[in-house]
């Protein structure tokens, strides 16, 4: 009779890729909470974020930036449309493409959007000193660069 292996030890509550994903759903859950009364959704920081200081990108840039495929994109600048966030107007460099820039309205919001997610990040990391929340940033970045498409595969 072949010898079996031992059990796997299973402890979620050690295995730090788990913990991220409980910690950035617990976060994304309570960033919706708070932005909710500005007519905002976390899904909507890249966009906001990208056209801030009043730029004009095309959809594709945008996708590039968020991260995201195009058809997505697509369907989120709609629904900021819809919710008058966001203007198109004809790109003059690509007649087939339209650039993207923020209305007013979202404009507004961009202080007190900002104000609200940065209060939810102190939430996260009450109890930690600046040299932790240092430490602790520098360890997701890397944790995000080793998941990157561009990544090399581990030994």
């Amino acid at each position: 009779m072949p010898d079996t292996p031992p059990p796997v030890e299973w402890t979620p509550h050690e295995i730090p890729a788990l913990l991220i994903g409980i910690a950035a759903r617990q976060l994304a859950r309570i960033n919706e909470e708070r932005l909710r009364p500005l007519g905002l959704a976390i899904a909507q920081i890249p966009v906001v974020v990208a056209l801030k200081d009043g730029a004009a990108i095309p959809q594709k840039e945008l996708a590039r930036i968020a991260g995201v495929e195009q058809p997505s994109m697509a369907q989120l600048l709609a629904r900021m449309e819809r919710d008058g966030l966001i203007a198109r107007a004809p790109n003059p460099d690509d007649g087939r493409s339209s650039l993207v820039s923020l209305t007013p309205k979202a404009m507004a919001q961009l202080d007190p959007g900002r104000r609200m997610l940065l209060a939810g990040n102190a939430d996260a990391l009450r109890g930690m000193t600046p040299a932790e929340v240092e430490s602790f940033t520098a360890l997701l970045q890397r944790v995000i660069a080793n998941l990157s498409p561009q990544a090399e595969p581990g030994p």
